[in-house]
């Protein structure tokens, strides 16, 4: 399974990768070059239940989704295997040509992905490990998309791009006129402030995005803060810390929608997470402060896009949902830092749109009167 032709005649393919958003993002370049090698053939994913929207989303790559229903060692759900050899009997009846482990560096991974009666085989492998199949070891030094690139290039099928890709359906196109027309949002002035992130680890604090959101209100840009629902408190902290107003639009939008608004918008400051890999997506310039997480990994491709802030404690890359050690790495990246940074990214769209002849709101734009829709949040919403 080494060569373009080998694999063009696949007929079935299952990938696992049981992941988050952002990670799946990562994977898209990867499994554009699979799609591209192996045009007719049946591929299915085995991820997590919300990965359904993915699947759907990106249908041109993914024809199915096999939820995972989890096993120790994959925190990303209940670490419950009780399911797992039913799971695991199901996928042996498919009967599968080719199983992919595309979900990390190898071990548990691979064994459970070996238990799926494939006629072939691919993944990674860590230090010492040795399966049977197209396995190479964990790329350890290159950026995330990269990673799965040299797998499946390894498998035959080579890049196209590394670039990220976010296919927005008519349907978000729909709501992201619906939104813009309910807030009378100008897309010129907008900066996404997107103050969550799954592990708190990974959060730099609100009160400090709510300086930041502060400074570029104080500038003439429109602040829009987004976030999941599940993240209300945070944006309440960083609301009822805010002096000026801001569009409060957590849990008020679908991902597709949400992700049409970083689209339009000029700015995108947020923690590292998936909102930040949507940005590279969207060629939407951002400000990410990255706490905890490997950022030669994680951070976006395109470092001039892109700015990524981190301060590097001994302790990272960060292994704890919540950090035992004052959150050095967070607290140390300052908001005047990130302000600037802000600032500096700003009037590098506005001078990229002069140069090519667009319009765009200059760096600095004089304040006007808010619209009846940019808001505070209610103090009840914290």
């Amino acid at each position: 399974m080494s060569a373009m032709t080998e694999l063009s005649e696949t007929k079935r393919i299952v990938i696992f990768r049981a992941l988050q958003l952002g990670d799946m993002l990562c994977s898209v370049p990867a499994l554009r070059a699979l799609r591209r090698a192996a045009p007719h053939a049946h591929i299915a994913l085995i991820g997590l239940p919300w990965a359904k929207s993915f699947v759907e989303r990106f249908s041109d790559l993914l024809d199915e989704l096999i939820v995972f229903p989890g096993a120790r060692g994959f925190p990303e759900q209940r670490e419950d295997e009780s399911a797992l050899p039913g799971f695991t009997a199901a996928m042996r009846e498919r009967c599968f040509d080719l199983a992919i482990q595309l979900h990390g560096s190898g071990g548990v991974a691979n064994d459970i992905v070996g238990q799926f009666g494939a006629r072939a085989y691919a993944g990674f492998v860590q230090p010492g490990e040795t399966r049977d199949g197209c396995f190479i070891a964990w790329p350890d030094t290159l950026p995330e998309p990269r990673r799965y690139l040299a797998l499946t290039g390894a498998l035959g099928a080579p890049a196209d791009s590394d670039a990220l890709a976010f296919e927005l359906t008519p349907q978000d196109l729909s709501e992201h006129v619906a939104l813009v027309a309910m807030h009378r949002i100008v897309v010129e002035r907008l900066v996404v402030v997107h103050p969550g992130a799954q592990l708190p680890s990974r959060r730099w604090p609100a009160e400090r995005f709510a300086k930041v959101a502060d400074a570029l209100a104080a500038d003439g840009w429109r602040i829009a803060i987004t976030g999941t629902a599940s993240e209300i408190e945070i944006s309440g902290r960083l609301l009822g810390t805010m002096a000026g107003p801001a569009l409060h639009l957590v849990g008020a939008t679908s991902l597709g929608a949400l992700a049409a608004l970083v689209r339009d918008a000029r700015l995108v400051v947020c923690n590292d997470t998936g909102i930040s890999h949507i940005a590279a997506a969207m060629r939407t310039a951002s400000v990410v402060v990255a706490s905890g997480s490997d950022t030669r990994r994680w951070a976006p491709l395109d470092h001039q896009l892109h700015r990524v802030l981190a301060d590097y404690p001994p302790c990272r890359p960060c292994a704890f949902r919540d950090c035992p050690y004052g959150h050095e790495c967070a607290l140390n990246v300052g908001v005047e830092r990130v302000v600037e940074a802000a600032r500096e990214q700003l009037g590098n769209h506005a001078a990229t749109m002069h140069a090519t002849g667009e319009h765009a709101a200059a760096a600095y734009i004089p304040d006007v009167p808010a619209s009846s829709s940019v808001r505070r949040e209610a103090p009840h919403a914290r």
